[in-house]
């Protein structure tokens, strides 16, 4: 995996371009009060959309796998981060919303489970410094 980060210059203030190896670009920038032009996510709230990406992911996944009928997942998440210098993120809630057609909430918890547990690298990193809670709500299919 690669990744190339460039600051756009004086002109841009804070603002960077990220490029993957896959191709694809974001843009990163700074609040105001940092020099920044609030023109992009902040890099801690790319870190926080990567690892929600990254579990819905497996949910999806795993339900799919499992041939049951989901039709939409949305995860929530809610951070907290030290005061102090390095900011980590030292709580994270997770909060799934898993639509579908007779999901059973066992099947649910199971595969938001495995992730937290076993597939999503971004999580299981995280949890080295962050609580991490979760629950989930399933949302019936009409």
């Amino acid at each position: 995996m690669e990744c190339t980060v460039r600051w756009m210059g004086n002109d841009a203030g804070m603002s960077f371009v990220a490029e993957t190896g896959s191709g694809h670009a974001v843009v990163m920038d700074g609040a105001p009060e940092a020099g920044g032009r609030n023109l992009g996510l902040r890099p801690m709230e790319m870190v926080l959309a990567g690892t929600g990406g990254c579990t819905a992911f497996d949910v999806v996944l795993i339900l799919k796998k499992g041939r049951h009928a989901v039709s939409a997942c949305d995860v929530s998440l809610k951070a907290e981060r030290a005061e102090s210098d390095p900011k980590i993120f030292t709580h994270i809630h997770f909060h799934y919303r898993v639509k579908g057609k007779q999901l059973k909430p066992d099947v649910v918890a199971r595969a938001i489970e495995l992730s937290k547990d076993k597939y999503c690298s971004a999580s299981i990193m995280i949890a080295k410094t962050a609580e991490i809670t979760h629950d989930f709500e399933i949302i019936e299919e009409a």
